[in-house]
């Protein structure tokens, strides 16, 4: 299905998208340093799954300045919920990391996708410990503060660094058993518990792989479209399917494609390939 959108719509949204992640991470992260001890307001969704007054304020600013914008469009947040459909949908995660966010680890980030005709054209990313934008057009590269951003050149696994997810709803001695599979080959790794700001590691070439078995559509649709421009390896199923069920992804350094191809065995998956 070709998109209704022609490429001035898609740069408008994008414009307007990097402006509100960048205005509402700052406010997150502004309000994070001024609140004082229990005025956070958490709520527990699951175990180790919790919610704060700033995701959903987060949330609410951005579906708020998107829709203002661009009425015709559909929303899907995590906090507020929505669904796809109409010619575009906006995904979106006001703060990805929330745990992250709540015991001051900076590893967090505001994600924001636009998908049109099961396609993420959009993905716009704002990095809370740099205090900059990644963002990326589908076809047109990956950026951060408007400057390109490459995957990393490593071919040697014993250089590698690599970024683990870990879901409560998958296998725990699986993820033990791949940890033990790639300490073994040489590769170092890490686990930090933001999606879309692990996916733009492997963007910027920081990290080597990020992998994880089950993720929703807004933590990583952003991200992976910003990898797979910035010249990574991705994989993940049909975005419609994310968009209702979630699912893995892996986004990878291309000279390493030999040494994850068991992970896309694993999962069925295929590379994306225009």
């Amino acid at each position: 299905m070709n998109s209704p959108f022609d490429a001035a719509a898609i740069r408008a949204r994008a414009e307007v998208a990097i402006a509100i992640a960048l205005d509402v991470g700052r406010e997150a992260a502004r309000f994070r340093r001024e609140s004082a001890p229990g005025t956070l307001a958490i709520e527990n969704k699951g175990l180790q799954d919790f919610v704060t007054v700033a995701d959903k304020r987060a949330e609410e600013a951005i579906r708020n300045g998107l829709l203002s914008r661009f009425p015709e469009d559909t929303f899907m947040g995590e906090e507020s919920g929505g669904r796809s459909g109409g010619a575009g949908t906006w995904v979106v995660d006001p703060i990805d990391g929330t745990t992250n966010y709540i015991r001051g680890f900076r590893h967090w980030g505001v994600s924001i996708a636009f998908v049109v005709a099961g396609k993420v054209e959009i993905g716009v990313v704002y990095d809370a410990a740099e205090d900059k934008v990644f963002h990326a057009v589908r076809g047109g590269g990956a950026f951060k503060d408007g400057l390109p951003v490459h995957a990393g050149a490593t071919t040697d696994p014993a250089n590698a660094l690599v970024i683990l997810g870990h879901s409560r709803k998958t296998s725990f001695d699986d993820h033990l058993a791949l940890s033990k599979r790639l300490h073994e080959r040489g590769m170092d790794y890490r686990r930090m518990g933001a999606a879309a700001i692990d996916l733009v590691r492997v963007a910027e070439g920081t990290a080597d792989l990020y992998y994880e078995r089950h993720l929703n559509a807004w933590d990583m649709l952003a991200g992976a479209l910003i990898a797979e421009e910035a010249g990574a390896m991705v994989a993940m199923p049909p975005v419609d399917s994310l968009l209702a069920d979630g699912g893995p992804v892996i986004a990878h350094s291309p000279g390493l494609a030999g040494e994850f191809a068991f992970i896309l065995e694993v999962e069925g998956l295929a590379r994306s390939a225009d």
